[in-house]
């Protein structure tokens, strides 16, 4: 097939999702970033599909306030809690892993949503563009994961955290800058974390997709940006949001028992 037959190509779009396995039964999970319309949101449906309870944590609490409701009506109330939670602020953090220990009683497994992009030259951004995606993104990430860490280290019987990083922390995007600093810093992130927490039983992974499309990735990314990101992909669309999330329940559950300190590309990016 030519390159201009190629690009002319009607492509399949998404293939259903697949049925649920009872991969996370009576698991407790605590999701940051889980109240929006992206990966989070997707990956707290798709752990309560696979039978776990989760906590919600979010900085917008009235979208908080809708997720945990709307879930909770379908789930049921017992699996699914919520807090409003800037990952920056650690009395937020705490307060978060606090809730899923009293509710629940464990802490089985934690997914690192939190983040914050945006585009900026390097020779126009400032300070406080750096700090708030950095900040956000890879320090939220450290204090998530720490505080996962010292828990599931007291209690002695293993967990798993898993970590939203991006294919950008690999490759060169212009205007990325800040965000790719910040993506490639959870990559390192994960496989310190992995080293320490292996001694007592802890696996720590992340996922690094490419593109998965949801209406506030638009709001922050440009236009331009993001037709060059759609070209890029194999298939000729983005994931969808539960595409990264089914990787996020694999590297949750025990089907991924020998993996840790790994980053796993979700992305069908050609360059």
């Amino acid at each position: 097939m030519s390159s201009v037959e190629e690009s002319t190509a009607v492509r399949p779009g998404p293939p259903p999702c697949p049925p649920a396995h009872d991969l996370l039964a009576g698991r407790t999970a605590v999701i940051t970033a889980a109240a929006g319309a992206g990966i989070g949101a997707a990956t707290a449906r798709r752990f309560l599909e696979e039978g776990a309870r989760v906590v919600l944590g979010d900085r917008h609490a009235r979208r908080l306030r809708a997720a945990v409701a709307g879930l909770s009506e379908e789930f049921g109330g017992r699996r699914v809690a919520g807090l409003p939670c800037d990952v920056t602020d650690e009395e937020q953090v705490a307060a978060l892993f606090e809730l899923a220990e009293e509710r629940h009683g464990a802490l089985d497994v934690v997914v690192n949503n939190a983040g914050l992009g945006g585009t900026a030259e390097l020779t126009a951004m400032t300070d406080d563009q750096w700090d708030a995606v950095v900040g956000t993104t890879l320090g939220g990430t450290f204090r998530c994961t720490r505080a996962a860490l010292r828990r599931m280290r007291a209690r002695g019987t293993g967990g798993v955290v898993v970590n939203n990083a991006s294919v950008a922390g690999w490759r060169a995007q212009h205007g990325q800058a800040h965000y790719a600093a910040a993506k490639a810093g959870v990559m390192a992130l994960t496989r310190c974390a992995a080293v320490e927490a292996a001694a007592y039983g802890v696996r720590v992974n992340a996922v690094a997709p490419s593109l998965a499309l949801h209406p506030h990735l638009s709001k922050v990314t440009t236009p331009e940006l993001l037709e060059e990101l759609v070209r890029r992909e194999a298939f000729g669309r983005a994931a969808e949001p539960w595409e990264v999330a089914n990787v996020i329940v694999f590297l949750a559950s025990g089907y991924s028992s020998y993996m840790t300190g790994e980053t796993v590309s979700v992305s069908s990016q050609r360059a």
